[in-house]
C-alpha cells in the first residue's frame, strides 16, 4: 500500500498510510500513543476505530452503564475523518430533506429525526463545557447561503417545513442583510440562518473525547490494526498485531475509514468520498474588510457540490468542497485550483491568495443518504454521516452505547434500519464521477 493516501474501496487497511497536513495539526502535538495489545484480554465490548464514534462510544459504555470495553485504532488517534474534517458541528440530516423524510417515513418520524440532530449538536457542547474542553468554539450561528434565486426560494420552502415541525429556527436574510451584518459573498443571492451551530478545532475537540475516554476507564489501544475477527459462536476473536482479544460485542466505528474487508454488514453499503480543504494565510486587516466578513460563524453554500467554509480565529479562511473521485488523483492540483476558484468568486479580493494548508478527507454517503447506528446480533456499526459526523457522532455514540446496554432507543430509522446495500457496488466510483458531472452543471444552470 502507498505510504501517501488510503482507499478503502482498494486497500485493505489505512495503517501507515499518510497523515493528514492539516491546519489543525499545527496546532497541537499529538499525545504518546497508547500502547497497542501485547497479552490477551478480553472485554464485553471491543470498538474498532479511535474518532470521534469510537471514542464516545466507549465513553458513555464506561461512563453511564460500566461496561467493559476496548478502542482499537490501527494508527493514533487523529489520523481519519476526525481530525480532517473542517470542524462545523451542525444540525445535519444527511442529503435528504426534512420534507423528503416526512414523504419516505412520516411526519412523526421526520420529527423525530430532527431532534436527534439537534440534541447532537447540544450534545457536543455539553461535553466542551462540562469536561472544559479547550477546542476553540466559535459563534453560533449556521449560514446557508442561496447560490442562485432558485436556491433561496428552497430555503424559504424548508423554513416553512421547520415551522411544522414546531420549530422557529430559520432567519431570513436578503442580500443586503447578510452584506451588512456577515460578509460580502459575490455569489449569493441571500441566506437562511439557523441560531444553533458552531464551529471548534476538530483535532482539540477529539483529543478531548480522548482524554475523557481514558479517565472514565476505557482501554485504548494505539497503532493497534486488527487484521482478522473470528466470530464463530457468542464471542468474537480479534487478532490485533501479536495479540488475541476475546468481546462480547464487536462495533465498527470507523465510518469511511473501515476497509472493503471489515464486516459483511456493511462492506459494499457505503461511499467513501473525498472531501479538500485549504487554509489560507492570515488575511490583512484591509483584506478583511475588503471581504466584508464580519462573522466567525459556519457557513455552507447550497450547490449540490457544496463550498463550506469560515473565518478562523487567527483571521484564516477556511474552505473546503469536493475533492478527487479516485484517491490516486487526490493530490492533483486541479482540484486545490477547485477551491480557489470558488473562494475567489465568492470574495474577489482572494482571488491570489496564499493558501498555507491544504488536505482531504474521506466521508461516508450511505445509498438513503442517511446515517446508520446498528446493532445486529452482537455486532454494530455507526456510518454514514455524510459530512455531519463532528456533531451526529455524540449522539450516534450515546444510541449505540444505549443499545449495548440494552436500552430502548427512539425507533426511527436511524437506529431501526440496517445500512441498504449499493447495487453495482464494483462500479460505484464510476457512478460517482458521472454524478460530479451532471452536479456541475446543475450547479451552474441552476
Amino acid at each position: 500500500m502507498s505510504p501517501n493516501y488510503y482507499d478503502p474501496l482498494t486497500h485493505t487497511h489505512c495503517q501507515a498510510s499518510g497523515y493528514a497536513p492539516s491546519y489543525w495539526a499545527s496546532t497541537v502535538d499529538l499525545p504518546i500513543p497508547c500502547p497497542a495489545p501485547v497479552t490477551d484480554a478480553h472485554y464485553e465490548v471491543a470498538i474498532i476505530g479511535g474518532g470521534f464514534s469510537g471514542l464516545l462510544t466507549a465513553y458513555y459504555l464506561a461512563h453511564y452503564f460500566n461496561i467493559s470495553c476496548c478502542v482499537l485504532e490501527a494508527n493514533q488517534v487523529g489520523f481519519g475523518a476526525s481530525a480532517r474534517n473542517a470542524g462545523f458541528v451542525l444540525k445535519g440530516s444527511g442529503r435528504l430533506s426534512y420534507p423528503q423524510m416526512a414523504k419516505k417515513w412520516g411526519m412523526d418520524a421526520c420529527k423525530g429525526i430532527y431532534d436527534e440532530f439537534s440534541e447532537a449538536v447540544a450534545r457536543v457542547e455539553s461535553l466542551i463545557t462540562e469536561h472544559n474542553i479547550d477546542c476553540q468554539p466559535q459563534a453560533k450561528g449556521y449560514l446557508k447561503i442561496a447560490h442562485n434565486q432558485k436556491a433561496m426560494q428552497s430555503l424559504k420552502a424548508q423554513a416553512s417545513f421547520l415551522k411544522q415541525l414546531g420549530t422557529n429556527d430559520a432567519q431570513f436574510l436578503t442580500t443586503a442583510e447578510l452584506e451588512r451584518d456577515y460578509m460580502q459573498n459575490q455569489q449569493a443571492f441571500g441566506a437562511m440562518r439557523l441560531a444553533d451551530g458552531f464551529g471548534v478545532n476538530p483535532l482539540k475537540l477529539l483529543l478531548g473525547y480522548r482524554d475523557i475516554a481514558l479517565q472514565a476507564g476505557v482501554t485504548l489501544y494505539e497503532n493497534a490494526l486488527v487484521t482478522k475477527v473470528e466470530s464463530p459462536s457468542n464471542r468474537h476473536t480479534l487478532h490485533v498485531n501479536n495479540a488475541v482479544l476475546t468481546a462480547n460485542n464487536v462495533v465498527y466505528a470507523g465510518n469511511a475509514y473501515n476497509n472493503k474487508q471489515s464486516h459483511s454488514l456493511i462492506n459494499n453499503r457505503y461511499l467513501p468520498i473525498l472531501s479538500s480543504i485549504l487554509v489560507t494565510r492570515p488575511l490583512t486587516d484591509e483584506e478583511l474588510s475588503q471581504t466584508g466578513i464580519k462573522t466567525h460563524q459556519v457557513t455552507m453554500d447550497t450547490r449540490t457540490l457544496k463550498y463550506y467554509y469560515r473565518l478562523l480565529p487567527d483571521k484564516r479562511i477556511l474552505f473546503g468542497g469536493r475533492g478527487a473521485v479516485f484517491a490516486k488523483h487526490q493530490d492533483s492540483p486541479i482540484y486545490l485550483n477547485n477551491l480557489k476558484k470558488g473562494l475567489a468568486e465568492s470574495f474577489p479580493v482572494l482571488a491570489n491568495i496564499e493558501h498555507d494548508y491544504y488536505w482531504n478527507g474521506f466521508i461516508a454517503a450511505a445509498l438513503d443518504d442517511m446515517p446508520h447506528i446498528c446493532l445486529q446480533g452482537n455486532v454494530g456499526y455507526i456510518l454514514g454521516y455524510c459530512g455531519a459526523g463532528v456533531s451526529f457522532s455524540a449522539q450516534a455514540a450515546y444510541r449505540m452505547a444505549q443499545m449495548l446496554a440494552k436500552q430502548t432507543v427512539p425507533n426511527l430509522p436511524l437506529y431501526q434500519t440496517p445500512l441498504p446495500y449499493l447495487p453495482f457496488a464494483k462500479f460505484r466510483r464510476f457512478g460517482q464521477l458521472a454524478y460530479y458531472q451532471y452536479a456541475q452543471v446543475k450547479d451552474k444552470l441552476g
